[in-house]
């Protein structure tokens, strides 16, 4: 069981087919926080798009992560975060509650290129 619970990764790959249904939907212009990172890119730090996506790092800095995206909804912006469901968590109390909407996903996802699925549950926090 310590595997549900342990972070021995925190960048978990969006599945395209995901990010493809919700950027039709959301037609995104802008990802704060892309696996891999991009040297010059501090998420944290920059004003996001009118319309953004983000897969934040899953490890103990997710509540900036959450809090960032509450911050930019309420400059009138549409914001998509793919987090864990973690409903029992601070960070999951305090600011997506505050989405919009949650979409609970059915199952487990598989991340980009795991052969496996995740050993969590995933949603959808919609903010605008």
């Amino acid at each position: 069981m310590n595997v549900h619970f342990s972070s021995l990764s925190v960048d978990w790959a969006t599945p395209q087919g995901l990010y493809d249904q919700l950027n039709k939907e959301f037609n995104f212009n802008c990802d704060p926080c892309p696996l891999g990172g991009v040297e010059y890119m501090n998420g944290l730090e920059m004003e996001w798009g009118t319309s953004t996506f983000c897969n934040p790092p899953y490890g103990k800095e997710i509540s900036r992560w959450t809090s960032k995206a509450v911050e930019e909804a309420n400059k009138g912006k549409t914001i998509v975060l793919l987090i864990p469901s973690r409903t029992d968590t601070k960070w999951f109390q305090n600011d997506i509650m505050k989405a919009k909407e949650i979409r609970f996903i059915k199952g487990r996802l598989k991340f980009g290129g795991s052969k496996t699925s995740a050993p969590f549950p995933s949603a959808i926090a919609i903010f605008n």
